[in-house]
């Protein structure tokens, strides 16, 4: 811990009053010392991992975190608030803030020493000590283990000391497991030492809680007490989108609600440091499961048939004690998991309050997000060979069979015969991620089947879409049945893929497949048979739906809806429009801001005209997103601005008769685009005016800049930017 936090990262005197302004003080002391390169990236990273779920917890504590390319070396930050930050805790404000800054490619050493920091944060003692710190040295003392808290150095023996150096280690180790014969000892009162002589102690103890766990099952509580009366025991898993604090202060806060209750409590924490898996004889041992995650938990299915809670991580953190309580009630009812338990968002406790409409979007946009790599792939790759090959170059022969390495008309045919390869797993790829977002994985093989079955029978990309949900409807149901336990071992490998299978090929081959294909025809021919009027409203539609969340779900439909149509080998010329279509309207907005920021940089912040800056590229990269920073700080000014551009941009597109092959690129694939000059006119066409209506909109504004500016907030443009690339990215 020792060369990740000194004095001069640590700030007593925190005079922040949001959570981003925190994160900005406590970065600019990182990127003083040379520990964070970029401020901007930096801190973008920080936004996203905010974004994905807040990261303030119980007790006055925030810690932002992230992973970041834009970091050197592992590097902690500490503030302390005398307001308190509103970090997202139930709680209130927090007035403890670390930041925790991990390079891209962290080593495990490293990460497992945050790790520990994120268990101590658990621990009041700990937490008081450093409240009452009088000077930066004290505090990071304190937090690197150099000083311990007073309250838990007086009156403690030779014995407590030995203990709590002992858990200390452990949780340095990341430890997963610990031994079930007897309540574990209480938290360590500070982190663990850096990595040193004392590494090699650290895994020592690990592996000896790890046999300790094994020893302890087998056994079967012995010790004192017989087997009926031994304690209850809980089997969990933690796990967050980072890896890094949230998984092993859910662990810590589980293991302490535990002890107190007189509940074994063995944690597998599945963070950024790697993780051990439960030793198996301790998992059957266990009377009951309880999953805190925020992202799918591995080998799910080895806790099958068990009493299980599911929650997201913030609860093992907040409500440790009442998820021990449910889990216990679960065993006395005799309720468990039949097969294997499912694994998505969609299905846990904590998203119970969901309508089946937000559960079907969520569905969807899984098969859409594992589909979408695949079209642009395939798309670009075809692209690449008709611009090289020409457009015959899909009458080409197999390369296999002609393949001259000096002609360019072979590279040409490769490319395009690659990229048709890629679009030939579109449709089930979709269908089977769609039955994974709904089912886990025993959903993965009905889906791939019904989607492949899609392509035989011609229902294309409508028909992958109802397989999908099919496939994993029938898994669902198989999931739900009463299955003898003799049985659960081979359910997930056997039973459930010949059943769903089965069903859902007989469904799609006799009873829906041809209506399905009938439709997917008719919506064809409506699509190559739109000109004039009809096509010009068609993309002015596309174009406001690009426009009006800038990455959302309306962006996305009609994204999906583009390159849906352009997911054949050969798309048709109408197909092709729309693609150009969406995608220079989906270049405007951020266009628009950048050019806005520019031309009258006064109406706008500091920080807006830095992210006009950086969206001169995002729009160009066609990556709506450029914009949210904006419309998150005045949304009632920039978007209606933005669709109202984005609208004459797709409608201009289609009168011109522009075309795409590629489903993204922005003017990196302008050689690509059919009657390029027009298409380039289109969108200055829309940028222009958009521009002009966020210029005139924000100048009738009574308010003065200075007074804007203040009421904005100087960090949420980055983090916005962040969170929604990153789910462009994902989709």
């Amino acid at each position: 811990m020792s060369d990740m936090i000194t004095a001069d990262l640590v700030d007593l005197d925190l005079s922040a009053d949001t959570k981003e302004a925190a994160a900005r003080a406590l970065a600019e002391r990182m990127v003083s010392l040379g520990r964070v390169t970029d401020l901007e990236g930096f801190l973008a990273d920080v936004a996203a991992r905010e974004a994905q779920m807040p990261t303030g917890l119980d007790g006055g504590i925030g810690i932002p975190h992230c992973r970041s390319a834009h970091v050197t070396e592992p590097t902690l930050g500490f503030g302390r608030s005398s307001a308190g930050i509103d970090f997202g805790a139930p709680d209130g404000p927090a007035d403890l803030i670390f930041l925790i800054a991990a390079p891209a490619g962290a080593d495990d050493a490293h990460l497992t020493i945050l790790s520990s920091l994120a268990r101590q944060l658990m621990n009041t003692e700990f937490t008081d000590a450093l409240r009452s710190a009088q000077d930066a040295r004290t505090a990071t003392a304190l937090i690197r283990g150099e000083e311990a808290p007073a309250a838990t150095a007086e009156g403690a023996g030779e014995d407590t000391a030995a203990a709590s150096g002992a858990a200390s280690a452990d949780a340095a180790a990341g430890s997963t497991v610990q031994d079930t014969a007897a309540p574990a000892p209480a938290p360590a009162a500070v982190p663990a030492p850096a990595p040193g002589p004392a590494a090699a102690g650290t895994a020592d103890a690990t592996a000896g809680a790890t046999e300790g766990s094994a020893v302890s099952a087998a056994e079967g509580g012995a010790g004192g007490s017989g087997a009926a009366e031994r304690p209850f025991r809980v089997v969990a898993v933690t796990s967050c989108p980072t890896g890094i604090a949230h998984t092993y202060m859910a662990a810590e806060s589980l293991e302490n609600a535990g002890r107190e209750a007189g509940v074994e409590v063995v944690v597998e924490t599945q963070g950024s440091a790697g993780f051990t898996r439960l030793d198996p004889a301790v998992i059957a041992a266990a009377d009951g499961v309880i999953f805190a995650h925020d992202v799918p938990v591995r080998d799910k299915d080895r806790f099958a048939g068990k009493p299980t809670v599911d929650v997201g991580v913030k609860a093992g953190i907040n409500r440790a004690a009442e998820l021990i309580g449910e889990v216990r009630g679960k065993a006395e009812r005799g309720e468990a998991t039949s097969g294997a338990a499912p694994a998505t968002p969609v299905e846990r406790a904590g998203d119970s309050t969901e309508g089946y409409g937000t559960k079907l979007r969520k569905w969807l946009m899984s098969g859409v997000s594992y589909m979408v790599p695949f079209v642009a792939a395939g798309g670009l790759l075809i692209a690449l060979g008709f611009a090289i090959g020409g457009y015959t170059v899909n009458k080409a022969p197999s390369v296999m069979d002609h393949f001259l390495w000096t002609q360019a008309d072979s590279w040409g045919a490769l490319l395009y015969q690659i990229g048709v390869v890629s679009f030939g797993f579109l449709v089930p790829v979709l269908a089977g991620y769609i039955a994974y977002g709904m089912a886990d994985r025993p959903g993965l093989v009905p889906g791939f089947v019904g989607g492949a079955i899609a392509l035989t029978i011609n229902a294309g990309f409508l028909g992958g879409l109802v397989a999908g949900l099919v496939a994993g409807g029938v898994v669902m149901a198989i999931q739900r049945a009463r299955i003898p336990a003799a049985l659960r071992g081979i359910m997930p490998v056997v039973v459930i893929p010949l059943i769903s299978s089965a069903i859902v090929g007989f469904l799609m081959f006799v009873v829906i497949g041809k209506p399905i294909a009938a439709a997917q025809k008719g919506m064809t021919d409506w699509l190559n048979g739109l000109t004039g009027t009809n096509a010009i409203l068609l993309g002015a539609l596309l174009g406001l739906m690009m426009c009006f969340d800038l990455g959302g779900p309306v962006n996305k439909v009609a994204y999906t809806f583009a390159t849906a149509g352009i997911a054949v080998a050969s798309p048709s010329d109408s197909a092709m429009k729309i693609m150009a279509a969406v995608m220079a309207a989906g270049m405007v907005p951020p266009l628009a801001m950048a050019l806005a920021t520019t031309a009258r940089g006064r109406l706008f912040t500091q920080t807006e005209r830095e992210n006009g800056k950086a969206a001169w590229v995002l729009g160009a990269s066609f990556i709506s997103e450029g914009a949210i920073p904006f419309a998150a700080a005045d949304p009632l000014r920039v978007i209606p601005s933005a669709m109202v551009g984005g609208a004459l941009t797709g409608a201009l597109s289609m009168t011109f008769g522009a075309t795409l092959r590629a489903p993204h690129g922005g003017i990196f694939v302008v050689p690509l685009i059919g009657n390029p000059f027009f298409y380039l006119i289109a969108i200055a066409a829309g940028v222009c005016v958009t521009t002009a209506l966020v210029v005139v909109l924000k100048g009738m504004r009574k308010q003065a800049p200075e007074a804007t500016a203040a009421g904005t907030d100087p960090a949420a443009g980055p983090a916005t930017a962040a969170r929604d690339a990153e789910h462009t990215v994902a989709a």
